[in-house]
């Protein structure tokens, strides 16, 4: 009773409010769960350097990958909730409690939204030498072959693997998954001809579509993509095909809403600088910068669809995979 009475205490409360509004009064590290050079890297690089000039302190980019993201998830989740701590991660962050059940890695329930940061599309990309030019094609083709079709993604457990795991039910075909270590190597792999298709973002395949080795048939999306205006959204092809990509900032939970209300105006503010614009667009991905009702939405929406995902093709979380 006297220690929840001190906690209530005016006193403290108004040393609390004091601590809150002069936020960041340190250092903060932003924690991504994957590691250096990617997509997700560079933005986050961005982001910390603009950060710092607006927040007063320095911000820290902390690559943590492994087991799918969750090893640089749970360093978030364990952190003190007072902002010095961050999380920049990918849509994976939806599957990990699917991939990872029991170990408390909920984002609902485990983590403070505060922003959506970027959309990035998802491609499924073919040789630009095969035989199919639509995704009706592959379709066919699967129906045909039930299980003999194969995809490549950059991970097993990953958002690509588990967004070629979608496409496959909502199109009510078979296709085997095999995994490597990045996009990168599926690429290859697709160009050597072990794999009949990819699953990766666009900022992974457009540049072998744009040299002539893949054929883009299509984007995880339910609309067509402004930029990609001549390439098919996936869900106009397959009704209710969604896998929706996307980088997110979180804190640990608690996080005390004052931080949480200048964090995410401070991001918003970025939001229509030329130089993010430009930075966000050579990486492939869109700005939003939506502020934490948005991100929480989209859990609420993602955790249930992958959970079930997960659960029909029996996907399991794979320990050492460091790729989103």
């Amino acid at each position: 009773m006297f220690r929840r009475a001190l906690l209530a205490s005016p006193t403290l409360l108004a040393h609390r409010a004091r601590a809150e509004a002069a936020w960041p009064s340190r250092p903060v590290r932003i924690v991504i769960p994957f590691g250096a050079g990617g997509p997700i890297d560079s933005i986050g690089r961005l982001l910390a350097e603009l950060l710092r000039d607006r927040l007063g302190q320095p911000c820290l980019i902390d690559n943590r990958p492994g087991a799918g993201g969750s090893i640089g998830i749970r360093t978030v989740i364990q952190s003190p909730a007072d902002g010095g701590v961050l999380l920049l991660t990918s849509a994976s962050l939806a599957s990990v409690p699917a991939l990872y059940p029991g170990q408390g890695l909920d984002p609902r329930s485990a983590l403070t939204p505060v922003s959506l940061v970027a959309d990035i599309p998802t491609a499924m990309v073919v040789r630009a030498d095969g035989p199919w030019r639509r995704v009706q094609d592959v379709v066919v083709a699967a129906k045909a072959r039930p299980g003999m079709l194969t995809y490549g993604s950059g991970g097993a457990g990953s958002s690509n693997h588990l967004s070629g795991a979608l496409f496959a039910s909502a199109a009510g075909v078979r296709l085997e998954h095999v995994s490597y270590r990045g996009a990168a190597p599926a690429m290859i792999a697709l160009f050597a001809g072990e794999i009949d298709m990819v699953f990766a973002s666009t900022v992974e395949t457009l540049p072998h579509v744009l040299g002539g080795r893949a054929r883009l048939l299509g984007v995880a999306t339910e609309r067509r993509v402004p930029s990609l205006p001549d390439t098919p959204a996936l869900g106009e092809i397959v009704p209710g095909y969604v896998a929706l990509n996307w980088y997110a900032i979180a804190a640990p939970r608690g996080l005390p809403p004052p931080i949480v209300a200048k964090l995410s105006a401070v991001l918003a503010s970025l939001r229509d600088l030329p130089e993010v614009k430009a930075r966000f667009a050579a990486a492939g991905t869109v700005p939003l910068l939506t502020g934490p009702a948005a991100l929480e939405r989209l859990l609420e929406s993602d955790v249930p669809k992958w959970q079930r995902v997960v659960a029909e093709a029996g996907i399991r979380g794979e320990l050492g995979r460091t790729t989103g």
